[in-house]
């Protein structure tokens, strides 16, 4: 069930926040930028896991913090394995292939609610008429509430179905 509200995805109440990195992320901008100001330990444990496991994009990665607050990152961007090279541009193909992972995970781990934003669309450079029926397709049939934060207001709680 998908539900598109305007307000801060920080202040969600879903029990999940899926969003869009590239493997090896630095996560300086954007919402992962306020992820890892945030949850500092988050950035710390991505970053271990990509040194380690080197993921591939198209595939996830979660994290649950103290509070029991979930994060998946989802690999929507082409990775920068470089020393100093930028993540590359999102792809079509890297959002659908997230999005059906974690479909699977949600389903797999019995998520009672997911938040995600306008993915791939700000760093990873996509066009939201191109994502957004990526999220209707493989998000759309899971029975729990999808909350997808079409607009931004920092600071302002969305009216949720939560």
């Amino acid at each position: 069930m998908l539900h598109e509200v305007s307000g801060d995805i920080l202040l969600t109440n879903a029990q999940v926040i899926a969003h869009g990195v590239a493997p090896n992320d630095p996560f300086h901008q954007g919402l992962a930028l306020q992820l890892r100001e945030q949850w500092p330990a988050l950035y710390k444990d991505f970053r271990h896991y990509c040194q380690t496991q080197h993921p591939k994009a198209g595939s996830l990665w979660t994290w649950m913090g103290a509070s029991g607050k979930r994060i998946v990152c989802l690999f929507t961007q082409d990775g920068a394995y470089e020393h100093g090279a930028k993540p590359g541009k999102a792809s079509v193909h890297h959002v659908g292939h997230a999005l059906r992972e974690l479909h699977k995970l949600a389903v797999d781990e019995g998520f009672t609610s997911i938040a995600v934003p306008r993915l791939a669309t700000g760093v990873g450079g996509l066009d939201w008429q191109d994502v957004q029926p990526l999220i209707a397709q493989h998000l759309g049939s899971l029975d729990l509430p999808v909350v997808v934060y079409t607009t931004y207001h920092a600071g302002q709680t969305a009216k949720e179905p939560i």
